[in-house]
């Protein structure tokens, strides 16, 4: 069968290897079938495993092997796979038959534990190093264990640990594969399976006895068996040469664990206790260059190594047979044994970077992953000091997500990292999530800019969680893009049914268009599409003709707002809020986030990730930095409200707060300051309004002191006006520009030179700043508007003449003051700078409430004055023209909007309209219920249609406000008689048969409607006030920045005189193509170098606000007790350095005590004269005196390996 596509690069990298699949397997299990002879082992040690040629295929034999399943029965009824091999099949296809037949997936790690395979007593915090520690590392890492998989010593022990973990799991696909070595010789019961036939279980039951003799049983808590058979019956065992050299075949092969690179497979071998032969397998794993990880305190081995490696000094045979003695007193060692024991322990101590001693129950304040990481770090501080060589362990830590120990053992100093070093952690850390090592790796020297190409910011969008709301937008944008395609009957690429839909970043500018309008115009084209339009230099249009491809190879031009905007769409904060420290524009980014979040938390169906979305603080984001920028400078902050935003589609941040309905933006003081003077334009902002309206009345009053403008700067012509750009003090006439008049662009240098000279220029700049300014063209339509009324109330009143003496000179004069209204409507939906088309605009214009009731009172118009000029439907037409009126007045509501006390009132009432509908349809129900009740009861045989309507609707809804008709309904007043239209036959006289049930009704309606809902709507109202008001200045500051732009982009004249402008700005249209795209905005264009110079400014400011939110979060409660926690633990580590140095003391003590012994004894021989008196240092004395005392055999020999041991103390 084929292997998956996980085992590809294995199958391939070990081609000669003999791989198990069906084709090659016999029915039966012990047999063998004919093939070629294995390579010798040295040939497989020499050589690795991805360097094999095809060549050695013919070296490789077909292996033949046993599988199958295990039953262990019991109330579990727990079962796992096993294998059974020969000692000499190869680590490749035995790795191979893992992945490709027990469908285990990849390992990103691989513990191999080595211990005692005796009963011993565990210590308990060995026992939750082991139950927490280790199975908590494997289940996090997606690790493999490797065990002896005998149900005795340390492999029971973390057998019941894996059984633990998985009782208490609630995840299927998140499990600890539990994997035993172990040989065929020492398993109990193996003639079990001997002879098995393949799909046929193996009934292994649970034996209460935990081993007999040598024999073991196999642990059921395991889930996977690798049996080792032996060369001949009763040689060697093989199953440690075999786990031995899967163990190196394993680290040689690769894995994608963590996001996009490839790393080895970690291996690591953890020693926990041990037994003498344990020494052995230690020194041939570290031939291999395994690191390993020695618990201090388990006893066995792992205490000696831990003891010795501490002190390599005092490695001589004698303290070698002291320690084994004292961890195994009912043992006999020979001294060939302890001699080949201390070389092994030399071999171990010239490889001290492979070893890692931890001693958990001293300093067990970090988890077993922290130190299996630290572990493998230390692995690779070799003599070599390169990036590369640390790559891999840096894949693992920001896998495992420790970036303290990437900062403090990787990127300690010792290594110089460079940029593309870090581009595939970089990429693992963008995909998983892990903010704490971008900004690590950013700090260490990798360059965002070099690293960020549209390649990669496209694979990053890719990388889109298939849950996650962005996957389903972007996967619909592409659906959108392929049938449009099909309809055009363009070429399309076929994708795999099962692959994931290939976006790419043109779905993504779609996605972004549809949140962001203007703000992403341009966003991720081709650069070679910007140079084909050189004369588009700053215009607010683009073409919409050819597309170029993207070159995927070009860099991002603003890589940090792509990173940023990236991480918004995917909802993670912690990773956007860094990206917009390190990125420009920082109010107009904030803006642009809060603006997508909105729109998103519209479309999230979960309700957390909504909510989460809906406390997304960008908008504070924005009002910090923007303070603090206001608090440096109130003219620069004013000039980057207007400013245009080159990053974001030269848009303003005004523009972006409007679309996120950044609320409180608006009520910003400093916003507020900024529409303040807007408003105000060049006067001065006390100017009482009676003073406007003289000057209104009466122009002339203009050039008088009643009314104050702010200080005249000189006048200045020419092109010098604009070459004093060099300084951030100009931003005040840069902020006017806006306000500027574009009716008469050409003028002021006309009248400067003109013979009149600057008295005639000043007159004519007064005109333009009184005329110009907002409150003005405000004050203008507000009288106008009342004008408009009285005249449209004068003709519907006294000069609404039916045909054919009508229509009359006013109201001919009504028409055409309204067709200057519909004219000034069109320009606002249709005339405007907005890179959209007809039909977006209109939707856009149709957001505005106020724009859906200039619509209604417009064709309410239309259709009176169509039937007004028909005889027959003349008094319909004024009615409809009537309730128009009642329109138009009503839209005098929006005038009071810009007053401060009124204006949050419009709003308290709008919201309460809400509650009233809602109050309606409680009244309703009841009103039908009670209306139908009562006209079934009282007048059964009347079925005229205008009578039911009334009686059922009409009546129950006056007697809720007490007009109650006794006549009608009480017996004792009813009287038919008295009445003409009511006599004893008539329909309309009521039945009297149930006239009590009437009465009970009437009292029940009453009671309900008078005291429960009206009470209720009152305490709605109540309720929406108070919740209201709170927010009501807000909500009012912003709607006055609505007006307040409404009233600066309109024309100076009010209708109907405002049709002058139109033809002024038509002719400018035709006769000025420059002119053709400005107009009176809220918006400028800074030359370059001042536009740097405010980019400067801002990021300044922007280090500001950060620098002030660090220090308070350093302030916070939580973080005092954080760094309270961490001194705590300083200090602990201080105190375990103590005990180190007080170890070192005692072993220094040992040494000299030692070394005095041996001088003594050298000087007893001396004078005896039995050796030559030459010099020798106390260590040649002991290796001369006790190789003598081995080889002679004279008196004197006894007494020299005594004194050649340590005392007792030590």
């Amino acid at each position: 069968m084929a292997l998956p596509m996980r085992t590809l690069l294995s199958a391939q990298a070990h081609q000669g290897d003999p791989v198990l699949s069906r084709d090659q397997e016999g029915v039966g299990c012990g047999r063998q079938g004919a093939g070629r002879e294995a390579p010798s082992q040295d040939a497989q040690d020499t050589q690795r495993p991805r360097a094999s040629s095809p060549s050695d295929a013919g070296d490789e034999r077909v292996q033949t092997l046993c599988r199958g399943e295990l039953h262990f029965g019991g109330s579990g009824k727990k079962h796992g796979k096993f294998v059974k091999v020969p000692s000499d099949v190869s680590p490749a296809a035995l790795f191979n038959f893992m992945l490709a037949e027990w469908h285990l997936p990849a390992p990103n790690l691989v513990v191999s534990l080595v211990g005692e395979e005796r009963p011993f007593a565990m210590k308990p915090w060995l026992r939750d190093v082991l139950r927490k520690g280790l199975v908590k590392a494997a289940q996090s890492t997606g690790a493999w264990i490797l065990t002896s998989a005998l149900r005795v010593g340390l492999a029971r022990h973390v057998a019941q640990a894996v059984r633990d973990h998985l009782l208490a799991s609630t995840s299927a696909k998140v499990r600890v594969v539990a994997i035993g070595v172990a040989p065929l010789g020492r398993v109990l019961r193996s003639q079990l399976l001997d002879d098995v036939t393949e799909n046929t279980p193996v009934h292994y039951a649970e034996d209460d006895g935990d081993s007999q003799g040598l024999l073991c049983p196999l642990d059921n808590n395991h889930s996977h068996f690798v049996l080792v058979g032996p060369d001949t019956p009763g040689g060697v065992d093989k199953s440690t040469e075999l786990r031995l050299k899967l163990e190196k075949h394993i680290s040689e092969q690769r894995t994608g664990y963590g996001g996009t690179g490839s790393i080895e497979i970690p291996v690591l071998c953890l020693l926990v206790n041990g037994g003498p032969s344990t020494l052995e397998r230690i020194s041939r794993a570290l031939e291999h260059e395994t690191p390993w990880l020695i618990l201090a305190g388990s006893g066995g081995v792992a205490d000696i190594v831990t003891a010795l490696m501490n002190q390599p000094q005092l490695l001589v045979p004698q303290m070698t047979e002291k320690q084994f003695r004292e961890k195994f007193p009912n043992e006999h060692f020979s001294w060939e044994d302890i001699e080949h024991w201390t070389s092994l322990l030399h071999h171990m101590a010239s490889r001290q970077h492979l070893l890692t001693v931890y001693d958990f129950e001293q300093d067990g304040s970090e988890e077993l992953d922290t130190v299996i990481l630290k572990a493998l770090v230390k692995a690779c501080r070799n003599q070599r000091q390169e990036a590369l060589h640390y790559l891999d362990e840096l894949k693992l830590a920001v896998a495992w997500g420790r970036v303290d120990i990437a900062k403090n053992e990787i990127f300690n100093g010792d290594v110089e990292w460079k940029s593309r070093d870090l581009e595939e952690v970089m990429m693992d850390a963008l995909i998983n999530d892990k903010p704490e090592f971008v900004r690590l790796f950013v700090d260490n020297g990798a360059d965002v800019a070099d690293f960020l190409t549209f390649g990669r910011l496209q694979q990053l969008y890719r990388a889109v969680s298939p849950k996650s709301l962005l996957f389903e937008l972007l996967q619909r944008k592409h659906e959108e893009g392929r049938l449009t395609l099909a309809g055009l009957g363009a070429q399309q690429t076929r994708e795999p049914p099962s692959a994931p839909p290939a976006f790419s970043l043109h779905e993504v500018s779609r996605l972004l268009k549809d949140f962001l309008h203007d703000a992403c115009r341009g966003l991720y084209q081709d650069s070679r599409s910007a140079a084909r339009r050189p004369s588009e230099k700053g215009s607010a249009k683009r073409s919409t003709g050819q597309k170029w491809p993207l070159d995927l190879n070009q860099k991002s031009e603003d890589p940090w707002r792509d990173l940023f905007l990236w991480a918004v769409l995917q909802n993670r904060h912690e990773m956007a809020t860094y990206f917009w420290a390190m990125g420009q524009e920082g109010v107009a980014a904030a803006l642009a986030a809060c603006k997508i979040l909105r729109e998103m938390s519209h479309l999230e169906t979960e309700a957390d990730v909504a909510r989460t979305m809906r406390e997304a603080k960008y908008e504070q984001l924005a009002l910090d930095l923007f303070s603090e920028c206001y608090s440096n400078s109130e003219e620069r902050a004013f000039a980057l409200l207007v400013r245009r935003n080159r990053s974001w589609g030269k848009t303003t941040c005004l523009h972006l707060a409007t679309e996120a309905d950044a609320k409180a933006f608006f009520a910003h003081d400093g916003v507020q300051a900024f529409l303040t003077r807007i408003w105000w334009g060049d006067m001065a902002t006390g100017t009482p309004i009676l003073c406007l309206l003289g000057a209104f009345i009466c122009p002339p009053l203009l050039y008088t002191t009643l009314i104050t403008f702010s200080e005249e700067a000189p006048l200045r012509a020419g092109p010098q006006a604009l070459q004093e750009l060099d300084s951030l003090d100009t931003e005040r006439s840069l902020l006017c520009s806006p306000d500027s008049r574009v009716d008469e662009p050409e003028e002021t240098p006309r009248a400067l030179h003109g013979g009149r000279g600057p008295r005639a220029a000043s007159l004519l700049t007064r005109w333009r700043m009184f005329w110009g300014a907002p409150v003005t063209v405000f004050l203008g339509n507000v009288v106008m508007y009342f004008a408009f009324l009285f005249l449209f109330a004068y003709v519907l009143l006294v000069d609404f003449q039916p045909p054919p003496k009508g229509p009359s000179a006013h109201e001919v004069a009504l028409y055409f003051w309204v067709f200057t209204l519909v004219l000034e409507e069109i320009r606002q939906g249709f005339f405007t700078d907005e890179d959209t088309n007809l039909k977006k605009k209109f939707t856009i214009y149709v957001e505005d409430n106020w724009n859906k009731c200039d619509m209604v009172a417009i064709f309410l118009f239309i259709v009176g004055v169509t039937c007004r000029v028909l005889p027959r439907v003349f008094e319909a037409g004024r009615a409809v023209l009537a309730i128009d009126f009642m329109v138009f007045a009503l839209r005098l509501i929006h005038i009071f909007a810009v007053h401060k006390e009124l204006g949050p009132k419009i709003i308290i009432v709008e919201r309460m309209m809400k509650d009233v509908f809602f109050f309606l349809f409680f009244l309703s129900v009841w009103l039908v219920a009670y209306g139908v009740t009562t006209q079934a009861l009282l007048n059964p045989h009347d079925s005229r249609p205008d009578w039911i309507f009334r009686r059922v609707l009409y009546r129950p809804y006056l007697q809720i406000f007490g007009q109650i008709p006794l006549d009608e309904i009480d017996e004792a007043r009813v009287n038919c008689s008295t009445h003409p239209q009511m006599l004893g036959n008539s329909p309309s006289c009521p039945n009297l048969y149930a006239n009590w049930l009437v009465i009970l009704l009437l009292v029940i309606f009453l009671l309900v409607t008078n005291v429960l809902l009206l009470n209720l709507l009152i305490a709605m109202f109540s309720f929406t006030f108070q919740v209201v008001q709170g927010n009501a200045d807000m909500f009012w500051k912003s709607q006055r920045y609505g007006l307040i732009v409404e009233y600066h982009e309109r024309p100076s004249l009010a209708p109907p005189f405002i049709l002058l402008s139109h033809l002024s700005l038509l002719l400018k249209r035709v006769f000025h193509r420059r002119a053709e795209l400005q107009g009176r905005r809220l918006e400028s264009d800074l030359p370059d170098p001042m536009d740097q110079k405010m980019l400067t400014w801002e990021t300044v400011q922007k280090e500001n606000v950060l620098s002030s939110l660090e220090k308070r979060q350093k302030e916070s409660t939580t973080e005092v007790l954080r760094k309270t926690a961490h001194r705590v633990d300083v200090v602990a580590k201080c105190l375990g350095g103590l005990r180190d140095q007080e170890k070192r003391i005692k072993g220094l003590e040992s040494q000299i005590n030692y070394c005095t012994l041996l001088l003594s004894s050298m000087a007893d021989i001396l004078v005896k004269g039995r050796i030559p008196g030459n010099s020798q240092d106390c260590s040649g004395s002991g290796g001369s005196s006790q190789s003598s005392a081995d080889h002679k055999g004279d008196s004197g020999s006894g007494e020299i390996p005594e004194a050649g041991k340590p005392p007792s103390d030590t």
